[in-house]
């Protein structure tokens, strides 16, 4: 009879090294799944025997969303594979133990190769499975060999239960990495942006240069294909080469936005399985708690200029005090690959490439005033510090790491992006099939000139608001042909700012609620108006 497949919940803190022992031990990418009772996913890992699943990192002091699930998994399940790190032994086992008692499993005990390997250490793991009654298992997960494996496998198919007393005995031991320029108070935050800035220019002119490359000849075969369409019966036509239909909007989509997003992933890949992502989340910290954000934070800001979907998701382990700040600071001030690649064309189809560094220096300014006017007052206390567990060790990264480390932003992407981004063509060319966007476009025109924009601007204004790639419109219409530097640069800030895209507003309604969601939008549409009213008149008045 073939063997019964046995499920293990993985439970550890950030950055212990979850992810790469069960891909170690499996051999296998994970797949996705759903923690039980939710919708929400997690990595799932099989081998022939076992089904591993890989919860995240337990902080307990957060009130993060993943905690809370994290918890909730292994309350439900039975069989445990508890991961602590060597360096910090006794504060690992003292706060996680606790919570895997009345379960069976045992300890993987990483970063063994911090340790010298003396037969004290060894000794000390002995010693401590002999007062517990489980089994601790040392590896070095990056680098884990046959032997360690076999070890492992064989183990869990013999868990023991853990204890359900407290751990008298101690190792000992702590050990703590070096300290890096990322620790110096004032230089630690200047060089920590620097990084965290970097992969999202680096990644979005890498991928404009592809792409206006390419774009020429995939725009070469589908033209053709597209006006053979474009004949189709009414509606139909419309949907797949209309305007805003799919062949129409699609290499947008694959050709511009697409490789911005996989290259942007592969750079934070190497940030997080390098460890210095840890690093420049609590280097960032101080500045940001006045606005009500932390560090952590932060980088899921960051996150949106390649793709504010996985953005918004990976905002479940922020604390539940700041996630509403933070998701509120990627749908206004997050320019996505979308939003940015195409206001680097506009400002270059006006050769006014200057423009880039007023705007991106007037959309950083703006977020964090939003985000500060509309953020809790808890979120904004001192008392709500960063909840981290000490320095962790930089390392360097491994293909393998990185690629899974990326997989979990393209997964947001490709699985939840792209399908919703076929929703929105069929919507879109609905709306201009029946003639609503011409005729919403028209009513906003008097409102724009309040704004000092001329009636033409409301078309870009109002399609950016399905689709950020709408501000493109801007370089294609010849009434904004005579937009003065200042008109342009506001117009081309109303459009990317007013609303989220569908997507994001979807992903967002998803996550938290449809009350928040509209909550948001007024918020926002409001904000993005002042400011952009600012721009303008103020620009004009000094210009």
């Amino acid at each position: 009879m073939p063997a019964v497949e046995q499920s293990i919940v993985v439970i550890g803190k950030e950055s212990v090294g979850k992810s790469q022992l069960i891909s170690s031990l499996t051999g296998h990418m994970a797949r996705s799944g759903n923690f039980r009772g939710t919708t929400v996913s997690c990595d799932v890992y099989r081998d022939d025997e076992n089904t591993f699943i890989d919860t995240p990192g337990i902080m307990r002091e957060s009130d993060s969303v993943t905690t809370r699930l994290a918890l909730e998994q292994l309350c439900a399940s039975e069989r445990v594979l508890l991961v602590v790190k060597a360096t910090r032994l006794d504060d690992d086992l003292a706060d996680l133990l606790p919570l895997a008692r009345g379960k069976q499993g045992l300890v993987a005990v990483t970063f063994w190769d911090k340790l010298d390997h003396t037969q004290s250490a060894t000794s000390a793991l002995d010693r401590l499975s002999e007062s517990s009654g489980i089994l601790f298992v040392p590896v070095d997960a990056r680098r884990m060999g046959p032997q360690e494996r076999g070890r492992l496998l064989l183990a869990l198919t013999n868990p023991q239960p853990f204890p359900s007393h407290r751990l008298r005995e101690r190792v000992g031991w702590r050990i703590e990495p070096r300290r890096t320029v990322l620790d110096h108070r004032l230089l630690g935050p200047v060089l920590a942006l620097v990084l965290l800035l970097l992969p999202a220019l680096l990644a979005v002119w890498t991928a404009n240069t592809f792409a206006s490359v390419i774009d020429p000849g995939v725009g070469a075969a589908v033209e053709p294909l597209a006006e053979r369409i474009a004949g189709w019966p009414a509606f139909a036509g419309a949907i797949l080469a209309g305007d805003y239909g799919f062949l129409t909007m699609g290499p947008l989509l694959f050709v511009w936005a697409a490789p911005t997003v996989v290259l942007y992933a592969l750079f934070l890949g190497v940030y997080k399985a390098s460890g210095l992502i840890e690093r420049m989340t609590v280097a960032l910290h101080p500045l940001l708690r006045p606005f009500g954000l932390s560090g952590r934070d932060l980088v899921r800001v960051i996150m949106g200029f390649g793709c504010n979907v996985p953005a918004v998701i990976s905002t479940r382990s922020c604390s539940a005090y700041s996630r509403g700040s933070c998701i509120a600071a990627i749908a206004f001030g997050a320019a996505c690959s979308y939003q940015f690649g195409a206001t680097l064309a506009v400002f270059s189809a006006a050769g006014r490439y200057w423009l880039v560094l007023p705007y991106l220096l007037f959309l950083t300014a703006t977020t964090l005033v939003y985000t500060r006017m509309t953020v809790t007052p808890e979120a904004r206390s001192p008392l709500n510090v960063l909840a981290v567990d000490g320095r962790n060790f930089l390392e360097w990264p491994r293909p393998g790491a990185v690629w899974r480390e990326a997989w979990g932003t393209l997964r947001g992407f490709f699985l939840t992006a792209i399908p919703v981004f076929l929703m929105i063509t069929i919507i879109a060319s609905l709306l201009d099939f029946l003639g609503v966007i011409q005729r919403l476009a028209r009513a906003l025109g008097p409102a724009l000139a309040l704004l000092n924009l001329p009636a033409e601007a409301a078309l870009p204004v109002l399609l950016a608001s399905i689709r950020k790639d709408a501000i493109l419109l801007f370089a294609e219409t010849d009434g904004l042909a005579g937009l003065t530097d200042v008109q342009l640069l506001s117009g081309v800030y109303l459009a990317g700012v007013l609303m989220p895209c569908l997507v994001t507003v979807l992903t967002i309604g998803r996550e938290q609620s449809w009350v928040f969601v509209v909550r948001l939008l007024g918020r926002q549409m409001l904000m993005a108006t002042m400011f952009a009213g600012l721009l303008a008149w103020v620009g004009w008045w000094i210009f």
